[in-house]
This record gives C-alpha cells, sequence and structure tokens, in this order.
C-alpha cells in the first residue's frame, strides 16, 4: 500500500484556509444580522491564515466593533476563532479586521519599530517598548527582523511587551 491508500490526502492549504474563511464569514454574517449592523464580509488568505474583514461604506459605524484600543476586535476573533473550530475539529490562526483597524494599527506600529530599531542602532542598548498584544507584538518581531536586529517578548499577558535587543 502507498502512503495515499493508508491515509487520506489533507486538503491543499489555501483550500482548508478559504473554508475557515467562509466559515468565519457565515458566522459574522450572522452576528451583523443580530445587531442590525450593514457591514460586508471580506475574505482572503494572507501569510498562511485566513483573512477576514468586516467593512461598511461609512467605516465610523463599525468602529465599536474594534474597540478604543481594538480589545473588543480581540474578543470578536476570538469568538470566531472558536466558531471555525467547532465546525472544523481544528484550531484557527484566522485574522479579523474591522473597519480597517488592524490595517492602521499595523502602520503606527511600524512607525513605533522603526524609531525603536532607529534608537538601539545608535544606542547599541536594547529598548523595551509599551505593552502590545499578540498581533501587535508579531508586527514589530517582523520589522525588527527585516531590519536585522533581534528582539524578544517578556512579560505576562496583558502586560507582555517586546525588546528590541542591539546587533
Amino acid at each position: 500500500m502507498t502512503s495515499s491508500e493508508t491515509h487520506p490526502a489533507e486538503p491543499a492549504p489555501t483550500k482548508r484556509l478559504e473554508e475557515e474563511g467562509e466559515i468565519a464569514a457565515d458566522y459574522l454574517e450572522e452576528l451583523l444580522d443580530i445587531a442590525d449592523l450593514d457591514g460586508d464580509i471580506e475574505i482572503d488568505v494572507e501569510n498562511d491564515r485566513a483573512a477576514v474583514e468586516i467593512v461598511a461604506e461609512d467605516p465610523a459605524a463599525l468602529r465599536h466593533l474594534a474597540g478604543d484600543q481594538g480589545e473588543v476586535l480581540e474578543a470578536l476573533q476570538e469568538l470566531t476563532r472558536l466558531a471555525v473550530q467547532t465546525r472544523t475539529g481544528e484550531r484557527s490562526r484566522l485574522m479579523l479586521d474591522v473597519a480597517g483597524f488592524r490595517a492602521g494599527r499595523r502602520t503606527e506600529l511600524m512607525a513605533i519599530a522603526a524609531d525603536a530599531i532607529a534608537s538601539v542602532q545608535e544606542s547599541g542598548k536594547e529598548l523595551a517598548l509599551a505593552p502590545l498584544n499578540a498581533f501587535e507584538r508579531k508586527v514589530v518581531h517582523d520589522q525588527v527582523s527585516a531590519a536585522g536586529l533581534t528582539s524578544d517578548s517578556r512579560g505576562v499577558e496583558p502586560e507582555r511587551y517586546v525588546v528590541v535587543l542591539p546587533a
């Protein structure tokens, strides 16, 4: 027997991620209906993750689904991941955005990371940033790595933070 006869083929990763996105979209559409909110769902696959965004003609109408600091968005993402896991039986790494909140925050974080990188390169000393959530830390770690430096996450949630280290 060949290995394909003993184990059914795994679905292609992109197909599986697209399925996660579809399940998440169904869940979020129901949520929007219950909350009587207008919004459309966009699905994509980015960085080996399903990426789902709730968009509206008037993004301000959805801002409360993100929260002031993204706390509502984080909770909504976890609920959506649980809905996907319930249907698929597998843990999801789905990334959710609402009205461009994460995209805007990513831009801010890239500027924060660039300032930290410049400071560490100039001083030769490590620099600790303010506490960040997991998404925010990942953005900073990626920027630091792209600049040829290293970084580390320290502390315990919700006070976990990134330290940028000299080369």
